[in-house]
């Protein structure tokens, strides 16, 4: 899964900084969210030829990751 996190790349120059693919305009939450309309790997590739199949599971990678991450919240 690291391999596929290296694709993920935060460059303050590009889309204000948010996590985008290889540094390309492709931001990770568009691609999740193409993804959760209900697009298909292969719709998402022929819509967007400049991403490989590695880049949807890096975003995918990437948002398990967020949710791995710890969260404290107080209790009464």
């Amino acid at each position: 899964m690291e391999n596929l996190l290296n694709r993920i790349t935060l460059n303050p120059e590009i889309c204000h900084g948010k996590p985008t693919i290889r540094n390309k305009r492709y931001t990770v939450d568009l691609i999740l969210d193409l993804l959760t309309s209900g697009m298909t790997e292969a719709e998402i590739l022929a819509d967007y030829p400049a991403l490989e199949k590695e880049d949807i599971y890096a975003c995918l990678a990437y948002a398990a990751k967020l949710t791995r991450t710890k969260s404290y919240t107080k209790t009464a």
